[in-house]
Formats: C-alpha cells, structure tokens, sequence
C-alpha cells in the first residue's frame, strides 16, 4: 500500500481461506496493526467469506412447474404432428415445430438450474453457468432446420396446389391447443418462484507493494432482488414462450375456419409462412443475446456509461477506469473495476459504497472493484485507462 493512501508501504498480504481461522486472525491482527485507512474498519464480520447458498425449496418449484408444462408440451406435440399429419395441415405442423422450440427452451431452462448446482471448478472458476447458453444455440439450429422443412413443402404446396385438407380436425386440433395453452400459462402464472439474487455485504481485501487495494464480492449477507422482480427468470422465459404458442393456435383456428367455410386452402400454407416467420424472429432475438453472452458483452439492459458515472460519483472517487462489465448468462453479470481517489480517502469506505451500488442497483453477481492513488499523468493518456467511448 502506498504511503500517501494512509498505510504501511510494506504491509501485510492476508490470504484469506474461507473457513480457515487463521485467516480470520491474520485479518484481526492486520486490523490492529495496519494503521491508516483501514484500522477503524477491518472487522471481524468483514474478513468472514461466506458465499451465496442455492435456495433449493425455490428451484425445486420453478423446477416441478417446469417439469410439468414440458410433460404438457411434449405430450400435445405429439397430438399436434399426429393431428397435422391426419388432417394434412402444414399450418398445424408448423405450430407443434413453435412448441417443440419451446419445448427445448424449457429443458434448457431445467439444465440450467440443474448446472447452477454445480459448484465451480479450478478449470471453470466462474461455474457451468454458460452451459445454458450452449444449449440455447444448439436448440435453434434444431428448429432452424425444421421450420426449413416445413417451409419448403409449403412452397411445394403453393406451387402445385395439389392437397386436401380436413378443416374440421384441423379446427379441432387447433382448439385443444387453445385450451393447453391456457392451461399451461396458467401453471407458469401460480407456479413460479420468486427470481432473486444474492450478494455479499461481506468482502475481502488486500493490500500489496505495487499501491492497490482489491475487493472480491460474491458473498451472501445480503439479498438483492433482480431487476425483473418477482418471477423467476425461467419462468417468465416461459410463459413468454405460452403466450406466443395461444396466438399461433388461434392464428391456426382462424385459418381452418377460412378453409371450412370458403375453401381457401392455400390459407394453411400462408399461416407456415407467417408462424415459420415468427420462429425465425423469436429464435433470432434469443441468439443475439446468446452471441452477446459469448462475447463478453455488456448486458443488455445497462449503459455502460451510466455504470462509469455512477462510480465517478461515489464520495472521494476522483476516476473510474479500466471498467468492464460482461454477462456470464442472460441474467447474471460480472464487473471489474479501478477506482482512483484522493489520497486523504478512506479506500475500504469508497469500496463498499461501490459494491454496494452495482449490486442493489444493477444486479451484478460477481465484482472485482481495485482501489488505487489517482495519478493524472497515467490515468489521463492510456488508452486501457480511459475505456471506450462508443
């Protein structure tokens, strides 16, 4: 630590060991003897690291309602594809292909609340967290290639108009999807959890000769609601999904009707061109986020320049640079950042005041917030320092 910081030059380099306690003396003993911006506050409750615990009565019911809408899904696909096949609908077809990607949409949805058990590994620090998004790209190239299929004997149909159509069970078929729909969006309704996130309060810090001070927070004394507040992401994912499935049955209803009482078959072909349309649209939007993820983007939902001026504005706080913020998956963030201050500043003070920001107004999981001397020279010209500015 620098001298001008208020600290010892040559202080002391604590390794903190959750669980271990000789960490928590080391941490007792450089409290009392390190003088300057940290002896009044190193306390024993801020060296204690403990990390966020699943809630597992949570996961286990927005895992039952998930379990439950796929056995739904899967079942009515399968009346879908039988009754489109039967009453010759390509339109019926293409909408058990829609429920089929939703379909997927949820198993990953359970994939990945099974993954986020997992603790972390040596070789995978962060965790299986991006294990959903894999799954997120691999299920649309699979409805990709359907509605491909489907879109291209549409075209055959258009061309030679050469098909017979059962409107009645084409109605019938639609209608039960109607009514599985309902149900469904009514189980994602009462079913889902409470979607939540936990951040720690506490944190750890340490000090070295080259003059920075680190924080590391990821811990679990205290609960941050998300930013969507009240359902689970997953199964607001889902009943998204449920919503768009009960247009596309009534659109299908709308059409068998058409057929029914003018004759119009062409109309079943028309409805695969516009539901293949909505799929593509839909799968389209979930594959940006995921590129967005695998990138390393900042979320989607927060202005980079608006975290760096938040941060600019904290007490004491004379730069933020080398900021950087990336989404671990569509709902979970990490973010790395310098924070220059005068030399009279409390460093642990300005610390928690911005892990606490990022995390109660921008739902960042993981934080690594460096505290360090502002030196205009250096902080004024390198490019790495000053950021990005579009």
């Amino acid at each position: 630590m620098y001298d001008e910081m208020g600290g010892n030059k040559n202080a002391d380099v604590v390794n903190i060991d959750s669980g271990s306690e000789k960490a928590h003396e080391d941490a007792g003993g450089l409290a009392t003897k390190g003088g300057g911006a940290f002896s009044s506050h190193l306390t024993e409750a801020q060296f204690s690291h403990c990390h966020p615990q699943l809630e597992p009565h949570r996961d286990r019911r927005v895992g039952k309602t998930l379990i439950f809408v796929s056995i739904l899904t899967t079942v009515f696909i399968a009346a879908e594809f039988t009754g489109g096949y039967i009453a010759n609908s390509l339109a019926i077809m293409t909408d058990a292909g829609h429920m089929l990607s939703d379909l997927l949409s949820f198993l990953i949805s359970l994939f990945a609340i099974y993954v986020a058990r997992r603790p972390a590994t040596m070789r995978l620090s962060f965790g299986f967290y991006r294990a959903e998004i894999l799954g997120a790209i691999c299920s649309i190239f699979i409805i990709w290639v359907l509605t491909g299929i489907l879109v291209y004997l549409a075209i055959i149909r258009v061309i030679h108009n050469e098909f017979d159509i059962d409107a009645d069970l084409m109605l019938i078929t639609a209608g039960v999807g109607v009514v599985f729909n309902i149900i469904m969006g009514i189980a994602l309704h009462y079913g889902g959890g409470h979607g939540h996130s936990h951040f720690g309060g506490s944190s750890h810090s340490h000090t070295h000769d080259s003059g920075h001070e680190h924080s590391h927070e990821n811990g679990a004394s205290k609960e941050v609601i998300s930013v969507n507040r009240h359902k689970n992401i997953n199964i607001r994912a889902a009943f998204v999904h449920v919503i768009g499935d009960l247009v596309q049955s009534v659109g299908v209803m709308i059409a068998a009707l058409v057929i029914k009482f003018t004759g119009w078959k062409l109309a079943d072909p028309v409805c695969t061109f516009l539901f293949s349309a909505l799929v593509l649209i839909t799968t389209l939007m979930v594959m940006r986020d995921a590129v967005l993820v695998l990138m390393e983007g900042t979320p989607r939902d927060v202005s980079y320049a608006a975290v760096k001026n938040d941060l600019q504005k904290i007490e004491g706080v004379l730069a933020a640079h080398s900021l950087h913020m990336w989404s671990l998956t569509m709902d979970k963030a990490a973010l790395s950042v310098h924070l220059a201050i005068n030399a009279s500043e409390d460093a642990l003070k300005v610390m928690q005041k911005a892990n606490q920001m990022m995390q109660s107004k921008y739902n960042v999981a993981f934080t690594t917030i460096q505290v360090e001397p502002f030196d205009i020279k250096y902080m004024t010209s390198c490019k790495e320092c000053v950021g990005p500015v579009k």
